[in-house]
């Protein structure tokens, strides 16, 4: 089983070291997004920079890519590979190893993690994200939000061990990469979210 976990564990940090926004930025754009805009590698900053058709695809790649690390992680090792290859590709997605270490925010990756661990955990987090970020219209802070969400309704709905302890990573981790964010929405300084338009030609 060790060597098991320790595929699940390697595999999922690679697939989720594939930073889906630093790729299409480079290839569509010939930028990379990491010096653009925020300078978060992540589907909002995709969309602030490049616009809404940049952002979704981005958000695509990344929803997959952990969507692949979940059904591998449980179909070899059931809850437990189901939490190792979350929390590795979540960890992937915010310091890859493809691209030095400089990834997102693990947003787009934690959505589809909470789905994973159960779709009303997932509703809840979609539903706490939406409220906070159009209410504030500062996705941070229903970014943060939805972090907590995932932990509090992982509990709530007592599930497994192993699922509560990938929620809880998952929000230590989110939460730790919007660190900037939230002394930004403490000191009233975080911008509003803007999606990129582009300008209308004679």
């Amino acid at each position: 089983m060790i060597v098991k976990y320790a595929a699940i564990l390697i595999g999922a940090y690679l697939l989720g070291s594939m930073s889906l926004s630093i790729l299409v930025s480079g290839a569509l754009f010939g930028k990379d997004i990491r010096t653009q805009g925020s300078g978060n590698a992540g589907a909002t900053n995709m969309a602030r920079v490049f616009g809404w058709g940049a952002g979704l695809l981005t958000l695509a790649g990344d929803a997959a890519k952990a969507v692949v690390c979940m059904l591998v992680g449980k179909a070899l090792a059931g809850d437990v590979g189901l939490a190792l290859a979350g929390m590795a590709c979540i960890f992937g997605h915010c310091y890859p190893v493809f691209h030095d270490f400089k990834g997102g925010k693990g947003v787009s990756v934690g959505g589809v993690i909470a789905f994973g661990i159960d779709w009303r955990v997932g509703l809840c987090v979609v539903g706490v994200f939406l409220l906070g970020a159009l209410l504030s219209k500062k996705v941070s802070l229903g970014s943060i939000l939805g972090a907590i969400t995932v932990t509090a309704a992982s509990v709530a709905f007592g599930l497994s061990a192993p699922k509560i302890v990938l929620a809880a990573f998952s929000m230590a981790l989110c939460i730790w990469r919007h660190r900037g964010n939230i002394q930004r929405l403490l000191a009233g300084t975080e911008p509003d979210f803007k999606a990129h338009k582009k300008e209308k030609t004679e």
